[in-house]
């Protein structure tokens, strides 16, 4: 084999390369329970027949071809006569040639059946079967062989109604000669042209399209014929014994009577398979034919450990098992399938959490469009937040509100979202937007309280005064329906099928597992109470981040906010706050009783003022009569307040720096809630995180103002506490400087989705508007705010872990920014050294199967290398 991959580097193959790979002794392999067939040599069919050969089941005698014999057939070499005619000789003559590439996604060339046929086989099938069945097999052959193999036109030769000897003709007057009747000359072109489709263009494309390399290996698998026309209980069939949909147990798939491919007798009828009061069914016609059947199902999947789709044959009730295939499933239907596996004990429990995709489970969080549906795409975009929902068009947040109110769904459509919008995204069954990428504001929150979200949807034009929404030459007004596909980030116009969310024992089960394994923490990013919640829902180990500013937006405290920005002096800052202070310290309480005693990590005022204030003249109108000031002091306050880059200018602790009534008061309303709670029995340490922390100075100067407030509570209440002091690494400069704040703080939790930005210059919230192109010309691999840059930001996150446990080994390690809640990025986690992830409630499943399904990865790779050592 060492020489024919040699052969294959070089440019094209030679004749004697061509000529090794046929002769090489796995070149032509008969299928027996002991010959040498590998699957990444001859593919997963061959493989697969040989398992049903080792497990006695009744599959015709076949032979398998090899990659490299196939990729010199194409070259134009081609096995001696004497081996064609050992293939063609075991059986009656007759074969079916079938791709076997190494994966069964990839697809291959389509099947051709009956090869070796001609006159002379033709006139003992006539015989054995019946004149029709007989032209019909053959007539099938001919148009299939003319198409496929002749590469004749397939309007001529697609007439279901013509007859044998009209299409026998149509090839002669097409090609200037007679069919072939020759069968080794047959199986030779055919052999030749599935070979040489296989490297197609299209079907290089196609497979491409389904994760196949560029030089994806097909073998072939040539089978004797079972015949599927003739007397009798005969046919073709498929079956299965568990839903492709549900994952449920159940006998589905389907038997046509007198039917082979394309080649149907006159008499041909479809029968059930289970008994049906509908019709026939195959139960009552053959019944020890069903029996065997099912028993052959059971066997299949101990033996392969698979759930299998049989594909078999019925020759006057003989059974010949053609084929088996992993049953096709969606995200519910291969976690159930997995789960019983390992509950009947056929596979182990780390075996059926590898083999669910992470991402699979928030399709069964949520409502999801019906695959099989019709859908009127109307764009696409980015496909922010999971699951699907129907609902009328409305273009403000109070509209959205109001519609809920009357029990009505809506469908939240905005340019971009902003954090006024945040009541009207409660209440919308779905949010789209024309911009905005992964890690937007509508993405983010979206994802935290679970609505289906689209964004970018840059094909959509949207004019809110007029209040319509322009796609191409169609036009949507409030009240029209849309769905909201945000697992597929597909626009949809009506309102299509959804199936419900699956959150069954299977799916309880095989977290349960992961929970066992995994050796990261998993935490849920919680700013209220609902979401606090939820995370319990899901088994978060506690809160990893509360965004404490959300908190602000609400509509009774926004006013004493606004209050507070528009203090001239610290005083009446102190004053605004003091209407603050309670309701902040309720909003801890009750998180602190939500989370009974699991850690919580509050983040402290984050945002630039700006957001809290109006920008538009009526806005800033009704705040001046509200605050019973003039306009222009408003106005001029505001414009005061902008900044070029408010991202990168007033914000995080630098307000607390330079106002420091606001981490005065928001430490006081942790430290109160925590008293109460402990009175409460509700004993715990919360930690409060300073964040967009970037020099060890502003670290020093809060510690010293925030432990100020617990030493004033310590002595208000009586009572003792303790809490743990975190930054939130957000900025490059602080990942390259954990040491000096591992020497002042209990734990860093790195912000992924600012450092992300900061690293890459990027800005978030725009990226999605040219983030397509860049990952269509190869210059990203996949969007950095989605999936965490390993090369980037993951060296500044790892450098920044080998610093600050330099200074103090047992240190807390967290992310918290959208990557916690990523597989891929999870997985990088895991290797890190990360102590936990946070992440939003509806991807903490997600987090915690990915935590395991790396932890298994690591276990194997640790017994591999010290296996290797070992020896």
């Amino acid at each position: 084999m060492t020489a024919l991959r040699a052969c294959r580097s070089a440019a094209g193959m030679s004749l004697s390369c061509q000529m090794n790979a046929l002769n090489d002794p796995s070149a032509i392999v008969e299928i027996t329970p002991s010959a040498r067939v590998d699957a990444a040599t001859h593919g997963w069919r061959a493989k697969c027949l040989q398992r049903l050969i080792r497990m006695d089941l009744p599959v015709p005698h076949s032979f398998a071809i090899s990659a490299e014999a196939v990729r010199a057939i194409a070259a134009g070499a081609m096995p001696d006569r004497a081996r064609l005619a050992k293939m063609l000789a075991q059986g009656k003559g007759l074969v079916g040639v079938r791709p076997s590439a190494a994966d069964p996604a990839w697809g291959g060339p389509g099947t051709v059946l009956d090869v070796g046929m001609n006159a002379e086989i033709h006139a003992r099938l006539a015989f054995e079967l019946g004149q029709g069945a007989a032209d019909a097999l053959y007539r099938s052959f001919v148009q299939s062989y003319a198409i496929h193999v002749a590469r004749l036109d397939p309007d001529m030769f697609s007439d279901d109604n013509a007859t044998l000897a009209e299409v026998l003709r149509a090839y002669e007057d097409e090609t200037d000669e007679p069919f072939p009747q020759d069968p080794a000359q047959q199986l030779a072109e055919v052999l030749r042209s599935m070979a040489r489709a296989w490297d197609g263009p299209t079907a290089r494309l196609l497979r491409q399209a389904k994760g196949a390399p560029p030089n994806a290996p097909l073998g072939l698998v040539v089978q004797d014929m079972a015949h599927a026309l003739g007397p009798g209980v005969t046919g073709s069939g498929t079956i299965q014994f568990v839903d492709s949909v549900t994952g449920q147990p159940r006998v589905t798939g389907r038997f046509r009577g007198q039917t082979q491919g394309t080649a149907r007798a006159v008499n041909a009828e479809t029968l059930y398979l289970l008994k049906d009061p509908r019709g026939l069914s195959l139960e009552e016609t053959a019944p020890e034919v069903f029996a065997d059947l099912v028993r052959f199902g059971v066997a299949a999947r101990e033996r392969l450990r698979e759930e299998m789709q049989i594909e078999f044959v019925l020759s006057d009730k003989r059974i010949a098992i053609i084929d088996a295939i992993r049953v096709s499933r969606n995200s519910r239907a291969a976690l159930r399938i997995a789960v019983a596996l390992a509950r009947d004990g056929i596979i182990r429990p780390d075996e059926a959490i590898m083999r669910i995709e992470p991402r699979a489970l928030s399709d069964l969080l949520h409502q999801q469009v019906d695959p099989t549906s019709p859908r009127d795409l109307l764009a696409k975009g980015i496909n922010a937040s999971p699951g699907a929902a129907t609902g009328q068009i409305v273009f403000t947040a109070v509209a959205a509100q109001a519609a809920e109110a009357r029990g009505e769904p809506s469908v939240l459509v905005r340019r971009e979202t902003v954090p006024e919008d945040i009541r009207g995204m409660h209440a919308a069954a779905a949010v789209l937007t024309e911009r905005g990428g992964m890690t937007s504001h509508a993405a983010v929150i979206a994802r935290g309280i679970g609505v289906p979200c689209i964004v970018g949807a840059s094909s959509i034009s949207i004019d809110a005064r007029s209040r319509t929404l322009r796609v191409g030459g169609r036009i949507f007004r409030e009240g029209d329906v849309l769905t909201i596909d945000g697992t597929t980030g597909e626009v949809l116009a009506g309102a299509a099928t959804l199936l419900e969310p699956a959150l069954d024992g299977s799916f309880s089960q095989l977290l349960d597992w992961a929970d066992q394994i995994r050796t990261l923490g998993v935490r849920v990013n919680a700013d209220t109470p609902d979401d606090a919640r939820t995370g319990l829902t899901f088994n978060a180990e506690g809160i990893g981040l509360c965004r404490s500013e959300h908190m602000f937006f609400e509509e009774a405290r926004l006013p004493a906010m606004r209050e507070m920005i528009f203090a001239d002096t610290p005083e009446d800052r102190r004053l605004a706050l003091e209407r603050i202070l309670p309701m902040q310290r309720d909003d801890f309480l009750a998180l602190f009783e939500i989370m009974a005693g699991r850690p919580v990590t509050i983040r402290l005022f984050d945002p630039p003022l700006h957001e809290f204030l109006p920008h538009d003249r009526e806005g800033m109108r009704e705040l001046a009569e509200s605050l019973d000031l003039p306009l222009s002091d408003v106005t001029r306050r505001v414009e005061a307040l902008s900044e070029f880059n408010p991202m990168l200018g007033l914000r995080g602790v630098r307000l607390g720096i330079v106002l420091p009534e606001i981490y005065e008061m928001q430490a006081r309303a942790i430290f109160e809630a925590t008293v109460a709670a402990s009175r409460k029995g509700i004993h715990f340490t919360p930690e409060v995180m300073l964040p967009l922390v970037s020099h060890g100075r502003e670290v020093a100067l809060m510690r010293n103002l925030i432990e100020s407030v617990a030493a004033t509570i310590r002595t208000e209440t009586h009572a003792d506490f303790d809490y743990r002091l975190g930054v939130m690494v957000e900025t490059p400069r602080a990942a390259l400087r954990t040491a000096d704040f591992a020497q002042q703080v209990d734990f860093l939790s790195y912000g992924t989705n600012d450092l992300t930005q900061m690293a890459y210059g990027l800005s978030r919230d725009d990226a999605g508007r040219f983030m397509g192109k860049y990952i269509q010309q190869g210059v990203f691999e996949e969007d950095p705010f989605h999936i965490l840059d390993q090369d980037g930001v993951g060296e500044l996150l790892t450098i920044g872990v080998e610093r600050a446990r330099a200074v103090d080994p047992t240190i807390r390690i967290a992310v918290c920014g959208e990557h916690g809640g990523n597989p891929e990025s999870i997985a990088f986690c895991v290797r890190a050294g990360v102590d936990y992830v946070s992440c939003s409630p509806f991807r903490v499943p997600v987090a915690r199967l990915a935590a395991a399904q790396e932890t298994i990865l690591a276990q194997a790779e640790a017994r591999l290398c010290g296996s290797e050592s070992g020896s």
